[in-house]
């Protein structure tokens, strides 16, 4: 990532920008190639203590396998990573050798310590991350065996996940067996997020019309028709809300994708982003709330840093000054970056409530720096 010099911005907001990536650069990064690495198992530990010892290990995720895949595939021909090649290729032979099923295809949610199969569902969240991660390696080394695992996560999806409708059920048994989730957004985002990495490393029709068909399935049945929100559950599900964090990274999606920007679910979330931001974001400290009712009342003021960077993200693509960029950035780095790393989540009056570091977290801190450095270019 390049320092930032840009008419779009100003001497501070270069200057807070290129310190808050070089924390990203030199402290949170080098985590995960050293105390967050289990060697044995070529695997990232689930998670990091304030002091960066590896919390006690009861399970290993395919998901977490497959975001540090993203962040080290990312830093590939960087000069400040040298290694990053060799661990992007160790984390995805870990996908294989650890969590693919052989018997019944796709890939298990989680296995235990030693490495057997834990969590044996499969799992739509998981199946996108993999499809994901394997997008961004394959653009990176152009390997037939990267491209044929990326070409059976889209099969999979297509053929187990798809329930007819343009969605996805959420989770299946091992066997693919129905388990009654029906559709949720979370999952159906990382999807489409997904499938838009597949699109940017290749023309792919297929996969273009399943973008397409999954953002009208949003449209049509997770649109909160008053405020125009994107619910976590179907419209009629009992006890539903939505997160202004999944706001601001859906419209970060859309909009930023050629392919999506004229939909109807991009109208939706365009119109709607005054009303998550509103109802939200605080406007004194710029912290993003983590669950609200469909009309704005707060669920729950947990303020968690993925929130925090999907906010920052998508206001790349919607400020015209960089007063509040500055502003969002400085709440970031001011109440979520410390000396050794970062703080997950904060409650609702600004206190710490996790200090644990988990290996997840990286990814949206790396798309978030990644949106910022397209805002300065």
């Amino acid at each position: 990532m390049p320092d930032v010099s840009s008419s779009a911005s100003t001497p501070e907001l270069n200057a807070l920008f290129n310190t808050v990536q070089d924390h990203f650069r030199q402290v949170i990064v080098p985590l995960w190639q050293g105390p967050g690495w289990n060697a044995d198992m070529a695997l990232p530990v689930e998670a990091l203590d304030a002091k960066h010892r590896p919390l006690p290990p009861q399970r290993y995720r395919a998901m977490a396998c497959a975001r540090q895949l993203y962040l080290f595939s990312s830093l590939m021909g960087d000069a400040a990573f040298p290694a990053a090649g060799e661990r992007a290729s160790a984390l995805f032979r870990s996908l294989q050798r650890h969590f693919h099923d052989a018997e019944h295809g796709g890939w298990f949610y989680s296995i235990d310590p030693q490495g057997a199969p834990l969590d044996t569902r499969k799992d739509l969240y998981t199946h996108a991350f993999i499809l994901f991660a394997c997008a961004h390696y394959w653009a990176k080394v152009r390997e037939p065996l990267v491209e044929s695992v990326l070409n059976a996560a889209l099969e999979v999806i297509a053929v187990r996940f798809a329930n007819g409708d343009g969605l996805y059920e959420a989770s299946l048994d091992r066997d693919w067996s129905p388990l009654g989730s029906g559709p949720l957004q979370n999952p159906l985002m990382h999807l489409a997020e997904a499938f838009l990495a597949t699109l940017s490393v290749r023309e792919d029709a297929v996969t273009q019309g399943a973008l397409l068909a999954l953002a009208a399935g949003m449209q049509q049945r997770f649109i909160d028709r008053r405020h125009g929100v994107m619910l976590e559950k179907p419209l009629g599900a009992v006890d539903n809300w939505f997160e202004p964090g999944h706001q601001f990274e859906w419209l970060f999606l859309l909009e930023s994708s050629p392919l999506l920007r004229g939909t109807a679910l991009h109208g939706s979330l365009d119109r709607a982003f005054d009303f998550a931001e509103q109802s939200g974001v605080d406007p004194q400290s710029g912290a993003v709330s983590a669950m609200l009712d469909s009309d704005g009342t707060l669920r729950d003021g947990t303020r968690r840093i993925w929130a925090q960077a999907e906010y920052l993200r998508a206001l790349t693509l919607r400020v015209d000054n960089s007063a509040r960029l500055q502003r969002q950035l400085q709440a970031l780095q001011q109440h979520f970056m410390h000396k050794g790393g970062w703080y997950e989540c904060l409650d609702a009056t600004g206190a710490v409530s996790r200090e644990d570091m988990p290996s997840t977290t990286p990814y949206h801190l790396a798309t978030c720096l990644s949106g910022l450095a397209a805002y300065f270019a």
